[in-house]
């Protein structure tokens, strides 16, 4: 039997919501082992000047516990 934990985790990039999600499955994998799945919760942007400024996501993140 597998014991999983969810944890929330907020990113944000300048390129594209792909990257702001890569970019935290990167960084929790510094510290997290046994990352299983990656479930996007919201995807919202900043406008200036009539352009996307940056992307943010709101992802939970489960990985199996040792």
């Amino acid at each position: 039997m597998a014991i999983l934990k969810v944890i929330e985790v907020l990113s944000n990039s300048n390129k594209s919501f792909e990257d702001a999600i890569e970019r935290a499955v990167k960084k929790a994998d510094k510290t997290l082992k046994n990352i299983k799945s990656v479930n996007v919760q919201n995807m919202s942007c900043t406008v200036d000047g009539g352009k996307i400024k940056e992307y943010r996501v709101n992802l939970h993140l489960t990985f199996e516990l040792n």
